[in-house]
């Protein structure tokens, strides 16, 4: 596996872009979302929280690609982006048609879960602004090549928006490529967004071609099975509390079937209850396995986002140039950070991830 060419920061006006939707969390705190009479709203997407932590907890400078109604709930979503300092310039506004059927914000109703009740979201995000987008709608060249990127970060919950959406992301990958910039992915498998759009059959088809064009590739060991059709012996579609040896075997298999990759890494989660999880991370780079610290029964809040937080804590310990082991270490301790507080995005700090890193307790500061 060759090692990772990032570009300079001088080179470039952004350290990293995402491509994908945000959507708006309706969050009923401790109720149930069947039974609840208000919630808090919070803005959230899989590829959209990475670059906002990598923006507001890492102090990168980050734009989104994504496409927002011209309403006043678009208005609210984009105060959110906004307020988490994400550059907002490469957003495509559409039309809106009064009722949303051509276009609106997806809505995401998410409970936390406690103890022995585990975690729901129920999606309300058909025929959203961002699964709209096509071929043309985007400047890739703007972006790429006249300003510059660092990193690019995009995943398989975009992909798996529409029939057009594949595209949209390959035009992007390519024009990145071209570029010198990074492209990392995160699987991040959903069951319910293929479940009309031909299945897990669908998605492997899918994520197979796109993985073709990425650099730094991200999932959970069921990602790495519904998305692509990897398994090893002893571990089957349905998979959860998987050893990390097993891991390790499917990501050889991984990187031998696309040699592309120049770096494979996971969150590895045993779930005990949906309060406490044991929780640690492997990356593979340059031919070695670098494993994080392990967190036995960690405590959590809100596991919503966890993963997310994950990769960009990894992606910011690259683009800094920490190297490998400290680069898989920050990504677990930000996503262990980012799951005791509620919502999908963090509200760690940089000094927080790096008391953690370094071994940090708990204890009260004063």
């Amino acid at each position: 596996m060759a090692e990772l060419e990032i570009r300079s920061k001088s080179a470039c006006r952004w350290d990293a872009v995402s491509l994908g939707e945000i959507m708006l969390r309706l969050d009923p705190g401790d109720e149930r979302v069947k039974a609840a009479r208000q919630f808090r709203v919070w803005e959230g997407g899989g590829e959209y929280n990475v670059i906002r932590a990598l923006r507001k907890c890492f102090g990168l400078d980050t734009t989104v690609v994504t496409a927002i109604p011209e309403n006043d709930v678009g208005l609210l979503l984009e105060d959110f982006i906004l307020q988490g300092g994400v550059d907002t310039s490469h957003i495509k506004w559409m039309p809106f048609d009064g009722i949303g059927a051509d276009c609106r914000v997806g809505l995401n109703f998410t409970e936390r879960g406690f103890g022995v009740r585990g975690a729901l979201g129920v999606a309300d995000r058909a025929n959203s602004a961002t699964s709209r987008l096509k071929r043309g709608d985007i400047d890739w060249n703007r972006l790429f090549g006249e300003e510059g990127v660092r990193w690019f970060h995009t995943g398989g919950i975009y992909a798996a928006l529409s029939d057009t959406a594949p595209d949209v992301l390959i035009d992007a990958m390519k024009a990145a490529h071209e570029n010198g910039t990074v492209i990392s992915y995160d699987l991040n498998y959903r069951a319910s967004l293929w479940k009309n759009r031909g299945g897990r059959e669908k998605c492997r088809e899918v994520n197979r071609e796109i993985a073709k064009y990425v650099d730094v590739m991200l999932g959970n060991e069921e990602d790495f099975t519904a998305s692509l059709g990897f398994e090893v012996e002893g571990m089957g579609d349905d998979v959860t509390g998987i050893e990390s040896e097993k891991f390790k075997r499917m990501i050889e298999q991984v990187v031998k079937e696309f040699p592309n990759f120049k770096a494979v890494a996971t969150t590895l989660r045993d779930v005990h209850t949906a309060s406490s999880n044991d929780w640690g991370a492997i990356l593979y780079y340059d031919g070695t396995f670098h494993e994080a610290i392990h967190r036995p029964r960690l405590e959590i809040l809100d596991r919503v986002g966890g993963g997310d937080s994950f990769a960009s804590g990894l992606i910011y310990g690259f683009l800094a140039g920490k190297g490998a082991e400290a680069a898989v270490n920050y990504g677990a301790a930000h996503g262990a950070l980012a799951m005791t507080t509620p919502g999908d995005t963090s509200f760690a700090s940089l000094r927080e991830v790096e008391k953690l890193v370094g071994g940090g307790s708990a204890r009260v500061e004063r």
